[in-house]
């Protein structure tokens, strides 16, 4: 990873067709925030949570195709950032039993889903769990795997997911109090002005509701659902309002400001309902049309869309396979060979070495690199943000020698360990975590 840029982790679930409110609220600010080139974009299909809320595969399997072309026609590029499909990446469902043997139960009664599936059961006098599934009520967990898997620095959510941001951190403390410091504890990033689109009927945009407007949908479809957006019965010539107006807020999702302001004037002079659609329609349609042309070549093409999540595993899957390694053997699931074989306790420590990053009380950043034995053998002195401790980190993996030199005023170095034998095995681990 390059310690210079914030890692940020984005999942969509693969249960529906992406709407007009998809489009707005999430996929294009995703979209535009991937073209940062200070960060480090994961997006990923989340096939394995969706079992939890759907049990037709043909549906899991049309939506994944759908959500996938929709966010490649938007615009995300699988060049740029790293876009997989969840059920891809075996490692995480490897994580998530670990993550499973780390949490509480206690923990995991008190997630929002859970509990609203039990304060429904309550309040219609049935037992607790009744159509409760175990997936349903491990989801935190495989949410966490997702985001503790590729150490992600932040993930943006509602307010309604910030809960799952702060399990995972559970999660990954509690993983790094037994094991070491192997994870990196993530932030939630709060949208506070994602915007909300209405749907036909005046309430949010929802497939709860069927009131959508899916984003894809030929332009005959999309004038005729927004034609039959319910609005008032004010008549031609009477001054309209923008307040609460469904048409008006779609309008504004998708106009410039200018653009606007001019709508917002033409409603106060009173213009025609249907006048007013017809100029929302235009609107809407000059943004999505230059990018359906790429989505319907997406969808007539699968295997082109199968390509694309293919090559996104493969750019994952050493990431996760290489820090599954690892966490196997910080909990013990690994050759004994490495404590009772013949291997000498030098090589053993060099194998097994690995930074743990953490944050004192005082505020600073640490980091320290320790062997099998849990022995520090090379200390740092506080850093004011965990990206200057990642990159100090990454000088002493890429240039070791220079970097003890040029760091040495920062660092610590055990008694118990040569310069060379700390530049060998910083040379290892590098090497380690290539592969």
């Amino acid at each position: 990873m390059n310690s210079e840029r914030t890692r940020v982790l984005t999942g969509i679930t693969t249960t529906g067709t992406p709407h007009l409110g998809n489009y707005v609220g999430a996929i294009r600010p995703t979209v535009q925030a991937s073209r940062n080139p200070a960060t480090e974009g994961f997006y990923f299909l989340a096939d394995y949570h969706a079992l939890i809320k759907c049990d037709d595969p043909a549906r899991i399997q049309r939506s994944t195709l759908e959500i996938a072309a929709s966010w490649i026609a938007s615009g995300l590029d699988p060049e740029v950032v790293t876009f997989y499909r969840q059920s891809d990446i075996p490692e995480i469902a490897e994580l998530t039993w670990f993550l499973t043997c780390v949490i509480g139960k206690g923990v995991l009664n008190r997630a929002h889903a859970y509990k609203a599936a039990v304060d429904k059961n309550h309040a219609a006098q049935q037992d607790t769990d009744t159509d409760v599934t175990a997936g349903l009520f491990m989801y935190p967990v495989l949410m966490g795997a997702d985001i503790l898997m590729f150490k992600a620095h932040q993930v943006p959510v509602g307010r309604d997911q910030i809960q799952h941001i702060e399990m995972a951190r559970d999660m990954a403390a509690s993983f790094n109090h037994l094991y070491g410091e192997h994870f990196v504890l993530p932030q939630a990033v709060v949208e506070e002005n994602v915007a909300l689109l209405p749907g036909l009927d005046g309430r949010k945009m929802s497939k709860s509701y069927d009131n959508t407007i899916a984003l894809f949908a030929p332009s005959a479809q999309i004038r005729k659902q927004i034609n039959a957006i319910v609005t008032d019965s004010r008549a031609p010539g009477e001054p309209k309002d923008t307040q609460g107006s469904a048409l008006f807020q779609i309008y504004q999702a998708f106009a410039s400001a200018e653009e606007t302001a001019q709508l917002a004037k033409a409603y106060a002079d009173g213009i025609a309902w249907g006048d007013a659609k017809q100029v929302v329609f235009e609107r809407v349609d000059r943004e999505i049309a230059p990018m359906r042309a790429t989505y319907e070549d997406l969808m007539a093409h699968p295997d082109k869309v199968e390509s694309i999540l293919l090559a996104g595993a493969e750019k994952a899957r050493p990431k996760s396979a290489a820090f599954m390694a690892q966490l196997r053997s910080a909990v013990g699931l690994r050759s004994v060979s490495q404590t009772v074989g013949t291997a000498t306790a030098k090589i053993a420590k060099t194998v097994t070495a690995n930074f743990k990053q953490y944050r004192e009380k005082d505020g600073q950043f640490y980091f320290k690199l320790v062997d099998a034995q849990n022995q520090v053998l090379l200390q740092s002195h506080g850093f004011t943000s965990p990206r200057e401790a990642g990159q100090a980190i990454a000088q002493l993996l890429e240039q070791p020698l220079a970097a003890l030199k040029e760091l040495a005023l920062q660092l610590e170095t055990s008694a118990i360990v040569t310069t060379q034998e700390l530049v060998e095995t910083l040379n290892l681990l590098h090497e380690t975590s290539k592969k």
